[in-house]
């Protein structure tokens, strides 16, 4: 007891730290706990939102939703497309028979006629066509059998080359030197290569592009109607390349974007007149070579 009096003060410090240290650890632990709980949640969430940011499209958080206005734009795309394919009508096959595929008996037929069409409105047009041209079919004009599988791809090709030869005469050229096209049969083989391309289409997600080369000569206003006859045409083409140069020049082996040559000749000196000054502009006849592509527009799921 003596100790105890004597060393009062020490034993109650002692009790004091002993008190302290019990509650620090309290606290230790309730907060450790704390701690533990709040990071189990944090990476719960975190979890969650790595899931959500991995989909696509992410779905954003708060008031930002990606979905409904990915969904949005996605409509709003497809409610263009409608609307321009007013712009991009199908052209016809040649032939296109009600019921069934098309035969080789009926397509020889419809061929020879078409042919036969197009060389008559050439003539009433006042365009000069090669020899006995047969609009890129030479392969095909005396066969009664076609190659198993190819009808159906001729059969649009004719109604395309028809419609681009028809725009073409429309638009008054002076002369028609050849179409190309790519070969869509294994009797392309056989024909004149001057008839084919060696461009292929181009499938995209939303339409396939299909090349056709013209080679034409006409003067500059005549260049100038072909060129608005394709951009406002319905049946969706799309002029890709153009070289124009003066029709007595040696043909380019390929056309050039941006290629363009005027093809205007330096006017005359003046001469003087009874009013003057008079300038004189001599226009020369071009030959055009012109790639252009039908545009056809993959249906809508």
């Amino acid at each position: 007891m003596g100790w105890l009096k004597r060393n009062l003060f020490f034993v109650i410090g002692v009790v004091v730290a002993l008190g302290l240290l019990g509650a620090a650890g309290f606290y230790d632990y309730a907060s450790w706990s704390h701690n533990q709980a709040a990071f189990a949640h944090l990476t719960e969430v975190y979890n969650k939102l790595a899931d959500l940011t991995k989909k696509k499209p992410s779905p954003g958080g708060g008031q930002v939703d990606n979905i409904a206005a990915a969904r949005e734009q996605e409509r709003q795309l497809h409610q263009w497309i409608d609307q321009t394919r007013n712009y991009f009508q199908p052209i016809e096959p040649i032939p296109k028979p009600a019921n069934g595929p098309v035969s080789s008996e009926l397509f020889a037929g419809a061929l020879h006629r078409t042919i036969a069409q197009l060389q008559h409105e050439a003539e009433a047009a006042n365009v000069v066509l090669p020899p006995q041209y047969d609009f890129s079919f030479t392969a095909h004009m005396d066969r009664l059998t076609f190659a198993p599988g190819s009808l159906e791809p001729l059969s649009v090709q004719l109604g395309e080359v028809k419609t681009i030869s028809e725009v073409l005469f429309g638009s008054g050229i002076n002369a028609l030197d050849g179409i190309q096209r790519v070969p869509a049969s294994p009797d392309d083989a056989s024909g004149p290569q001057t008839d084919y391309l060696a461009d292929q289409p181009l499938t995209t997600d939303l339409a396939v592009l299909v090349p056709y080369q013209v080679t034409f000569r006409a003067f500059s206003p005549e260049i100038a109607q072909v060129l608005k006859a394709f951009a406002s045409s319905q049946n969706g083409f799309v002029v890709k390349t153009i070289s124009v140069q003066p029709a007595g020049a040696t043909a380019t082996s390929a056309a050039a974007p941006n290629a363009i040559d005027t093809g205007m000749s330096p006017p005359p000196a003046p001469l003087p007149g009874k009013s003057g000054w008079q300038t004189v502009l001599n226009e020369q006849l071009l030959r055009v070579t012109l790639t252009v592509e039908v545009v056809k527009l993959t249906p809508r799921n």
